[in-house]
């Protein structure tokens, strides 16, 4: 079987195990076929499991390595994906050279390209580190959290890379990203009672309101924000809802303070919760900051480089519109960058799909790339 065939049944045999995050399905089911995957090339798999986190299911982390020797690239992946429009998003299908399928772009085929890549990468001075982790779609607070946490990414790393659909462009800069739950607390009543309770969903009302203009203030600044992307309230159309909650999502520019966007939010919360008498907890479930790698960086000249190589033409640096896990390496200095052959703009979509052929010239791309910076003398 050629390598492409090969490429392709792997990414077929993961589109169909349903990753689905949230809730974080099947986890341990796909961790067991990318670490036997890792096997079959020569990469040193090993399962990291990780404590249980909400609703994950066998979260775990499957790290491999090729090569040896101090010095380090890291291939970072997730294998977890956004929930599919329709069931049959998870049996993939090949259709003029493309595979189509739920994370086919984000980022499975990503992952296989980078499998390969590695497997492909030569006679190295050091390693290539693949750490592919489960929870990416809701944060990375269990799986690349661990890996810092856990001090398994080395700070003297000379480069990272991810495997997000960037369409052929190079990722260097990615905004941080703040996610938060409004809770307000009320007190249940029947409807024929409702005197005796304390309506829960009109205070989130009270909150919500200040909020979205603070939201259309920081989106003229550049900052992306959204109020009650998800929601939710009451137990039943004839009680008084004694809970409400709803999201708060922001996506900050690399010149923006994240902190201080963070406080003028809490800060709108207190007192719009203080003037209504309402009582609110607030728990932060993503605060990510922004991450930027320079394009003169050594390891954006060399992957630049192993780009045109392959594709004939140098790629784009551009700043992606959320947030990256390059963020995780970049906080401790690591040059940190995003490429991909998937596109971003069917990546979550009901047709995603990855170019078959794209997807091989990305291997070649990370294996160049790692080469690059690991060759022998």
């Amino acid at each position: 079987m050629s390598r492409a065939e090969e490429m392709a049944a792997l990414l077929e045999a993961l589109v169909a195990v349903d990753t689905e995050n949230p809730p974080g399905r099947r986890l341990g089911e796909c961790a067991a076929l990318l670490h036997d995957a890792m096997g079959t090339l020569g990469l040193a798999p090993e399962l990291i499991r990780l404590a249980p986190s909400g609703q994950l299911e066998e979260p775990c982390i499957v790290r491999g390595s090729y090569g040896e020797g101090p010095r380090t690239v890291y291939f970072h992946g997730h294998f977890d994906v956004v929930p599919a429009q329709r069931r049959e998003q998870f049996r993939a299908r090949r259709a003029d050279g493309r595979i189509v399928g739920r994370g086919s772009a984000d980022m499975k085929g990503g992952l296989v390209s980078m499998l390969h890549g590695a497997a492909a990468a030569g006679q190295l001075d050091g390693r290539i580190v693949l750490h592919l982790v489960c929870d990416e779609e809701t944060g990375g607070a269990a799986g690349s959290a661990h890996l810092r946490d856990a001090g398994l990414i080395d700070p003297h790393a000379l480069a990272m890379a991810t495997a997000e659909p960037t369409g052929g462009a190079v990722w260097h800069e990615s905004r941080g990203a703040l996610t938060m739950r409004v809770e307000v607390r009320g007190r249940e009543a029947h409807v024929g009672q409702a005197h005796l309770g304390v309506n829960a969903f009109e205070g989130m009302i009270d909150l919500a309101a200040p909020l979205a203009a603070l939201a259309r203030e920081l989106r003229e600044r550049g900052t992306t924000a959204v109020v009650g992307g998800a929601a939710g309230s009451g137990s039943n159309f004839n009680v008084v809802p004694g809970s409400a909650w709803f999201s708060v999502d922001c996506r900050v520019e690399p010149e923006e303070d994240l902190d201080a966007v963070a406080a003028r939010i809490l800060a709108t919360i207190e007192r719009s919760a203080a003037q209504a008498g309402a009582d609110v907890a607030v728990d932060v479930l993503q605060r990510a900051p922004p991450a930027r790698t320079a394009r003169t960086d050594p390891a954006a000249v060399a992957l630049a480089r192993a780009v045109e190589e392959v594709e004939g033409a140098p790629p784009r640096f551009e700043r992606c519109p959320g947030a990256l896990d390059t963020r995780w390496y970049a906080q401790l200095g690591i040059p940190a960058f995003a490429y991909g052959a998937g596109r971003l703009d069917v990546s979550h979509g009901p047709d995603e799909y990855i170019d078959e052929a794209a997807m091989g010239r990305c291997a070649d791309v990370y294996s160049r790339f790692a080469g690059a910076l690991l060759r022998t003398s």
